[in-house]
């Protein structure tokens, strides 16, 4: 198994959906001793924004490009190759302003690339990035569920289960800690139930 771990969260050793994320990997390592992981953390190297200027960049021959331009490049076609090589993705995705964080909306930005990703016909867009596993760790600090009345604020997981529809993933696995703003209490009982359910990614896997 060839495992890419993504966290967003800008909350360090605080944040929920990072404890989430990580105990889904631990999971699904113990139960491929063999698999390789490859960690992203995009708070610690956020993912370079989509610019005019890196565009351009692509534009042009690679001894042409200042090593700005060059570096630029570079870190974006890594993202991609990143992507592309796993089987498993784990993203630990928190809700942040009812959407995800932007340092995971630029990471994405660098995966929907035409030709590898996606392709357009005169049938319409065909995904290419089929046959990976895409696990979400999310963290939400209310509750956002289908009977909640504030659902249909959630662009988190909806934006997330479109954009891999898009590129080939129509299914994905969501492992959630809801209400994590409501008091200490509500907190922990969440990030609980969230870690056990992350440790029982493995056993999926073992059966598959």
């Amino acid at each position: 198994m060839n495992l890419l771990h993504i966290d967003s969260s800008i909350l360090g050793d605080h944040s929920v959906s990072r404890k989430v994320s990580a105990a889904a990997v631990a999971a699904l390592t113990a139960a491929n001793p063999g698999a390789t992981v490859t960690y992203r953390d995009l708070d610690a190297q956020p993912a370079p924004h989509q610019s005019g200027a890196l565009m351009a960049a692509r534009g042009l021959d690679a001894a042409a490009r200042d090593a700005d331009q060059a570096r630029d490049v570079a870190h974006a076609d890594a993202i991609l190759e990143e992507f592309l090589a796993a089987d498993t993705v784990v993203i630990g995705v928190p809700m942040y302003n009812f959407g995800i964080p932007s340092t995971l909306k630029s990471w994405i930005d660098h995966l929907a690339i035409a030709g590898k990703t996606f392709s357009y016909s005169e049938a319409g867009p065909k995904g290419l990035a089929g046959g990976k596993r895409v696990i979400l760790a999310s963290s939400r600090g209310g509750f956002y569920g289908p009977d909640s009345p504030v659902a249909s604020f959630q662009h988190q997981e909806s934006y997330l289960r479109g954009f891999f529809a898009f590129i080939g993933i129509p299914e994905l696995e969501v492992v959630s800690a809801e209400g994590v703003n409501y008091g200490p209490d509500q907190k922990q009982t969440a990030l609980d139930a969230a870690v056990a359910h992350a440790g029982k990614l493995g056993q999926v896997l073992q059966a598959a």
